[in-house]
């Protein structure tokens, strides 16, 4: 044995994401060249197939070189399998890999489109990469750009297992490869658009942190918010296909009004994809963008009233999103629309995600208590939602009662009206804290049944 080297033994939980790998490898590369290259075939034997090309790209040039960066998406989409950290992020990703050729495909053979322009001929090193290209891919399946899709899913996982000062480096190079579409003359800028978009999509429909959740709401305010929200969905849809051209970016609200209609329906605040911690995915961000910047509005517009938090307790403050340094230890965030911001870095933070307008549920409720008795240990906690008008306050009233700051429900809500008279809690949310309220006075009279039972 050689003096002074030590042995690092490779983890069974390694050597199992190591194996998989080679697995998922093994059918992956067959699968991702076999239904793209029966496809092209098909479309191939087509009578007439069109082209769909801006007039300004015509002024693209046809850089040779790119060809390097276009090519390495091919050693990334293998590597990419192997520095996953979890089975369950290796799977979700095989699965997106899987989603990602056969959504595509499906567009090449719904809407088939034809690369429009002559590529020069190349020698050298790049033109020997050019004829390896034109060896199995044919100027077929256009849109959406399953190299733009695969991109995109690849991109997520490097900036998810790279060092940040690395991040630059990532991005520059990724920046390159989505360029070299346009630029080796394999694409035109409509698959770009198509295929970040369906990229975007597939990462959001199988999310790695969090999970999709459902339980069907029947209350009427919620049946009522989805509906409003649904009618919202189907008036952009029928601008988009109705009048086509520049409203087909109206396809983005549409589709987000879509899942925010799921999310009240019974998905709840999982269609945000936020964490404990209060990261949301980048995916869920793009998605839900334009409902966020309507939040953000109305937040904005009602800042006026919420911005000075409310001491409810000597260790309890009750406010909006923070848009200000915090005087509290700890935070404890019941939005769902936002990531983490600044304000709470320092803080030790939790997050409880919850829709907008819908009262929290009894276990809801009950989750927050667990939450709140290890945010107390820290200091002073500062409780917040968007406003600070109603999540944020059901939260606090429970508290008050929990921690026998409040004898009672009617003693904590009059707590908190007297400290901030702006809070918003109405009948659903009154009777979901009034069922939480009698599950918590019988679980305290059976664990004193139960002490009282020892003692004897």
């Amino acid at each position: 044995m050689m003096s002074g080297y030590t042995h690092t033994p490779i983890s069974s939980n390694k050597k199992r994401i190591w194996l998989t790998g080679i697995l998922w490898l093994l059918f992956l590369a067959p699968f991702f060249y076999l239904t793209y290259m029966q496809v092209n075939a098909y479309t191939s034997t087509l009578s007439s197939v069109s082209s769909f090309v801006y007039s300004w790209e015509k002024y693209i040039p046809f850089l040779p070189w790119t060809i390097i960066p276009y090519w390495s998406v091919n050693l990334a989409y293998g590597i990419s399998l192997f520095i996953c950290t979890t089975l369950r992020e290796q799977f979700i990703h095989g699965i997106r890999l899987i989603a990602a050729s056969f959504i595509a495909c499906s567009g090449f053979l719904l809407f088939p489109l034809k690369f429009s322009f002559t590529r020069p001929v190349t020698d050298g090193f790049s033109g020997w990469l050019f004829t390896q290209l034109e060896g199995f891919d044919l100027p077929y399946n256009q849109a959406p750009s399953l190299h733009i899709i695969l991109l995109w899913i690849i991109w997520l996982r490097f900036r998810a297992h790279t060092p940040p000062s690395w991040h630059w480096v990532l991005n520059l190079w990724s920046l390159l490869i989505a360029v070299s579409v346009l630029t080796t003359w394999q694409h035109h800028f409509i698959d770009i658009i198509t295929g970040f978009a369906v990229g975007v999509l597939v990462c959001y429909l199988f999310p790695i942190k969090t999970r999709w959740q459902w339980q069907f709401s029947a209350s009427k305010r919620s049946l009522r918010i989805a509906k409003n929200y649904a009618l919202s969905a189907l008036f952009f849809y029928i601008i988009a296909v109705g009048l086509q051209g520049i409203f087909w970016l109206f396809i983005w609200p549409a589709i987000t009004l879509t899942f925010i209609t799921l999310g009240y329906l019974g998905a709840g605040a999982t269609i945000f994809q936020k964490t404990s911690q209060g990261e949301v995915s980048l995916s869920a961000q793009i998605i839900l963008l334009p409902y966020r910047f309507f939040a953000w509005c109305t937040y904005r517009y009602y800042l006026k009233h919420c911005r000075t938090p409310s001491q409810i307790t000597e260790n309890i403050l009750l406010g909006g999103r923070p848009l200000y340094h915090l005087k509290a230890q700890a935070v404890f965030d019941l939005t769902c629309e936002w990531p983490r911001n600044q304000f709470s870095k320092k803080q030790f933070y939790l997050a409880q995600p919850q829709i907008d307008l819908l009262p929290l549920s009894p276990n809801d409720i009950s989750n927050a208590m667990l939450s709140m008795e290890k945010l107390i240990q820290q200091g002073t906690v500062y409780i917040h939602c968007k406003l600070g008008y109603s999540r944020s306050a059901t939260v606090v009233v429970a508290w008050l009662v929990y921690s026998r700051q409040a004898q009672d429900l009617t003693e904590a809500l009059k707590q908190v009206y007297d400290a901030r008279p702006q809070v918003i809690l109405n009948q659903e949310t009154q009777q979901a804290l009034q069922i939480w309220y009698n599950n918590y006075l019988k679980n305290q009279q059976n664990q004193q049944n139960q002490q009282n039972q020892q003692r004897v």
